[in-house]
Formats: C-alpha cells, structure tokens, sequence
C-alpha cells in the first residue's frame, strides 16, 4: 500500500501538495483507513494556501491532461504509482492518446516492481491481447502472482483459467476451490460460478440446495444471471420447492434488467399461463423484444406467433421470414419449420428442393422430427409414382420427381439414388434404363436405407410373393441384407440385364435361401446366397 511518504516522493519535485491531489483522485480507494486524515490534511493545506475552493478542487481533479503531465514526469523519475497511473491513462485515453502498447509496457515495468494492480491488468493485457500478442500461460502466472497476494478479481479469474483450461491443465476441483476463496471474499461473480459448481457437480458434490443458497445470496446483490438461474431453481424445483408464481416474480425482475433469458422465459409463462394469467399479447411482446436482441428461441417462438396468429395477426410471411433468421443461426426446429414452408408454399414460393434440403439439413444433424419428416417427405414423393403405377399420376409428376431425385442424388444422398435407380428400372419420368438402375442400387446399397427397408412393406423380403420376385431392388436388397455384392462370377454371364431378369426361374426356389433360383446351362443357381445344385435338395419345385 502507499505512505504519505510515498505520495511525496511520487511527484517531487513538482510540488507534493498538488501532486497529492492527483494521487487522490485515483487512488484513495486504495489507501489504509490511518491514511486518509494524513491525505485529507494535505488537501486542506493546500485549498488554505492557495486560496482554493471545493469547485476549484473538483476541476482541477478533473483536468486529465494535467493528470497526465504530472504522472509522465513521476514516472519518468521511476516512480512505481506514477507509472501504474500513468498506463491507466494510456489504456483509457485520459489527457493522452490511447495506445495500447505504451500501456502494456508501463504496466509491466510497475507489474515488476511489485505493483498488485499493475500485475492483475498486465494479466488482462496477455488475456485479451491488448498491447500484446495473446498469452494464456503468461496470463495464468500473472493472476497465479496477483491471487497469492490477495487480489480478489486475479483470484476469481485464476478459477476460471483452471475451471477451463486456460493457460493451465483443467482441474475443477482447483476452481471451485478459488471460485470457494473469492466468494467468500464477496466477489459476486464468484458466488455466481460457485452456485453453477453445486448444481453441476463440477469441482464438488452436486448439491443443488448449496446451489440455491448462493444463487439467492449473489440475486439480492443484484447478479443479473443469478436472479435468471434463481428463478429457474423454483421454476423447476431444484433446491427448494417449485413455485411458478416466485419464478415469475424473478423472470419479470431480471427480464427488466435486459436479461434476454428471462425475456424469453417470461413470455413462455405468459403464453402458457404459468405463475401469472395467459396473455398471448404480452408472450409475443417479450418474444419480439428478446427476438430483437438476437435471442434465437425467441426468434422461432415469435415466428409460431405470427403463423398461428396467437398475440398478433397471422402473417404468413413474417413467420417465414423469422424461420429464415432463426434457421441460418442454426436452430433445428426452424430449419423444419422452414421447410415446411418450402414444401407448402407458405409465406414463400413452393419449392420441393429447398424443403427437402432443410429436412436433410436438421436430420442429420440429430433431430428425430426431421428424421421423421425426410421419410415423410419421401413417401409423399414416392406417391407420385404409385399413382402412375396404379393409372392415377401424369408424366408431369413423375418428371418433376424423376428431376427432383437427380438433384438430391447427385449431393449424395443414398435415399434419392435408390428411388432414381427405381426410376430408371421402371421407365418412370425418363426413359428405361436397367444398367443405370443397377449402377444407382449399388450405390445406395451400402446404406442403412429406411425408405425401402421399412417404410415399404412390400419391398420387405418378408412380404415378397413370388410374382414381387422380379425385380431389381428386391435382388439388391437382398444382397444388402446379407452383407453380399452382386456375384463377381455372374457379372459376365448377365450384361444383358432383360436375360437376367427373364432367367428368374418360376420353378425353382433355393431350400437355404427361400429365392427364386435362375437357369443357367440348364442348371438352377441361387444369386442370393451362391448356391448352385452341386448341393443335394438345394432348390425345390415351386407350385
């Protein structure tokens, strides 16, 4: 701590006594109580013999430029204060232009010369590359120095370098333990962070009363996020007792403060009617205020607002234009939504490619609801084709699902390549191609491909009749399911993909297998599982 001594010393010989005011106005929070009447002493002395009023005292402690002029010179004379002082001015741009770097190197230069503070903002300048090039470990020894010595802020920093591994291996018992030392020194933030120890289990024992204990005591300090998480203990009854109504209490109380989760969870509550009356007006006013603020639930909730007219008047197209935003951020059930809309033409132009790029896009990144809406969108496509199939369908459809699958396919998806190859088989919206048919089932073949392993009941090797048994897609299934390629030592005998499927014997079936056998040099050979007649009772007439 500085002395009066000190002070003096600091601006000699610029006069101590106005040098002392310049030391007052940053640095008397740092003084021990014995000195601030030795400190005010000097100030009295000084307004005496000058002549000086309080105004005149406030103004001059308020000429930052001269502030700076008598710091420069201090510290030029080595003066450790003077030049901590004199790289805050550099750091804020107070009586100087702000730079960075001169900042840096005087906070080192007092940092070295055992100056607490200087070692917590030299740490902060390694930290966040202020003045220098970033250092993690450099910023780890620093706050490590500054903690030992008892700096309440390096120690909470300190925690969170090892809560996550930051400069230092990661050791959560070693962060809850300074997170422990620093809250009990009154550092809020530290309260904070040791209540999200408790109720994680992180660095302790899970123990969510302990959780509530500190949230509560951190909230009535005013911590925004601890009134959030405080309202969710009895929003959810973790530590104490659910109660919807408290929840609210503390929701609409940090909400206020500009908490964007609490916006949002507050206007859940009144969209819901949980703690307080339902009041769809007032969901879709916190929804848009949090929405605005880039809150990305809240951007899809107020979006399902506007679709379904809840709080505000239905508009289809701002609902498509908040999935838009919300999707592009990244949230699974907008991308469905949005689809949705695609695929509808709701709020947008129809457009099947898009609609189907977004359910491929939330499906594979794990959502069972895109999962689900994918298979959907296929059966729906497929349709197109059992209708033709049954006489119900144009050419019409069945091109714009033979070009739909093209699309889809040529990106890689195993799914479209089955169906295309279904296309080219049948001659459905292009013209009959077996060989490519064969090429595009191979291609899907290696996939777990729901659409025709179980969407399908009658391409399911269960279900086959006979009659089923000549087609392509039953064949390649059933070498799938067997973990079989197509028979290297039959690829030369049927090019001719119209012979192979004219030589599916309807008088032979496999006894192993269960298939249908094919006649070659008069002799029946299943291409299901290899079988051929050298075996006794292998193939059994059929009817």
């Amino acid at each position: 701590m500085s002395s009066t001594s000190s002070i003096e010393n600091a601006v000699s010989p610029l006069g101590w006594l106005e040098g002392a005011l310049i030391v007052i106005k940053k640095n008397l929070p740092i003084f021990p109580a014995s000195e601030y009447s030795k400190v005010a002493n000097l100030v009295k002395i000084y307004l005496e013999h000058n002549q000086k009023t309080p105004e005149d005292l406030f103004n001059y402690l308020n000429n930052k430029k001269k502030a700076f002029e008598l710091y420069s010179k201090a510290a030029k004379a080595g003066n450790t204060l003077a030049q901590y002082n004199l790289a805050i001015c550099y750091a804020n741009g107070e009586g100087t232009t702000k730079n960075s770097e001169k900042a840096f190197e005087l906070y080192s230069q007092a940092a070295e010369a055992g100056h607490l503070n200087a070692q917590y903002n030299l740490a902060l300048c390694y930290a966040n590359g202020r003045g220098t090039i970033k250092n993690s470990e450099k910023t780890f020894e620093l706050y490590s120095k500054a903690a030992e010595t008892g700096h309440l802020n390096a120690q909470y920093n300190l925690a969170i370098c090892y809560a996550n591994g930051e400069g230092t291996i990661k050791n959560s018992e070693k962060a809850f333990e300074l997170y422990s030392k620093a809250a009990e020194a009154g550092d809020l933030n530290a309260q904070y962070d040791l209540a999200i120890c408790y109720a994680n289990g992180e660095g302790t024992t899970k123990n969510s009363a302990k959780a509530f204990e500190l949230y509560t005591k951190a909230a009535d300090a005013g911590h925004l996020d601890a009134q959030y998480n405080f309202a969710l203990c009895y929003a959810n009854g973790e530590g104490t007792t659910k109660n919807s109504e408290k929840a609210f209490e503390l929701y609409s109380k940090a909400a206020e403060a500009g908490d964007l989760n609490a916006q949002y969870d507050l206007a859940i509550c009144y969209a819901n009617g949980e703690g307080t009356t339902k009041n769809s007006a007032k969901a879709f006013e916190l929804y848009t205020k949090a929405a605005d603020a880039g809150h990305l639930d809240a951007q899809y909730n107020l979006a399902l607002c506007y679709a379904n007219g809840e709080g505000a008047t239905k508009n289809s197209e701002k609902a498509f234009e908040l999935y838009s935003k919300a999707a592009e951020a990244g949230d699974l059930n907008a991308q469905i939504s949005l689809a949705s809309c695609y695929k509808d033409g709701i709020g947008t132009t129809k457009n099947d490619e898009k609609a189907f790029e977004l359910y491929s896009k939330a499906a594979e990144a794990g959502s069972l609801l895109g999962q689900v809406e994918l298979r959907t969108y296929y059966l729906n496509k497929l349709e197109t084709i059992k209708d033709h199939q049954n006489g119900w369908g144009t050419a019409k459809n069945l091109e714009e699902t033979f070009q739909f699958y093209i699309k889809t396919a040529e990106a890689g998806n195993q799914n479209a390549q089955y169906n295309l190859g279904w296309c080219y088989q049948k001659g459905w919206g292009t013209t009959k191609k077996l060989e490519k048919a064969f090429e595009l089932y191979l291609k899907a073949a290696g996939a777990d491909n729901l659409c025709y392993r179980s969407d399908f009941p009658e391409l399911n090797v269960h279900n086959l009749t006979l009659e089923d048994q000549d087609n392509l897609e039953y064949i390649i299934l059933r070498y799938q399911n067997r973990g079989f390629k197509y028979p290297d030592n039959l690829k030369g005998e049927f090019l001719d993909f119209e012979a192979f499927f004219d030589q599916l014997s309807d008088e032979f079936k496999c006894f192993r297998c269960g298939n249908l056998g094919i006649i070659i040099n008069g002799s029946p050979i299943c291409p299901f599982c290899y079988t051929d007649n050298s075996d006794d009772n292998v193939f059994e007439a059929v009817g």
